[in-house]
């Protein structure tokens, strides 16, 4: 399962996405693959790592920073902004 899938299991991460306007295939979690291939999480039970989730609506594209805390082995994760940014108009 990746980080994505366990972010939209929380109903906090949903409620930020809808307030955003922000569809869920629409986010990319920015270097994920980089976070889920750290040889310490085999060690570690819960991650707590600095991420940036990128949405687009039909405004712009926007940029959510901030903590998030996951817990591979109960499969939990949740996301806590500290702040975003509005990058830009979405052309297409």
């Amino acid at each position: 399962m990746n980080i994505k899938e366990l972010l939209l299991n929380g109903q906090s991460f949903l409620a930020l996405l809808k307030e955003f306007a922000i569809e869920a295939k629409d986010i990319i979690i920015q270097d994920e693959e980089m976070i889920l291939a750290d040889q310490n999480l085999a060690q570690s039970e819960i991650v707590k790592e600095t991420i940036c989730i990128e949405g687009k609506n039909k405004d712009g594209i926007f940029n959510f920073f901030g903590t998030l805390h996951c817990n591979l082995l109960n499969q939990l994760a949740v996301f806590e902004m500290q702040g975003f940014e509005r990058v830009g108009l979405r052309t297409n």
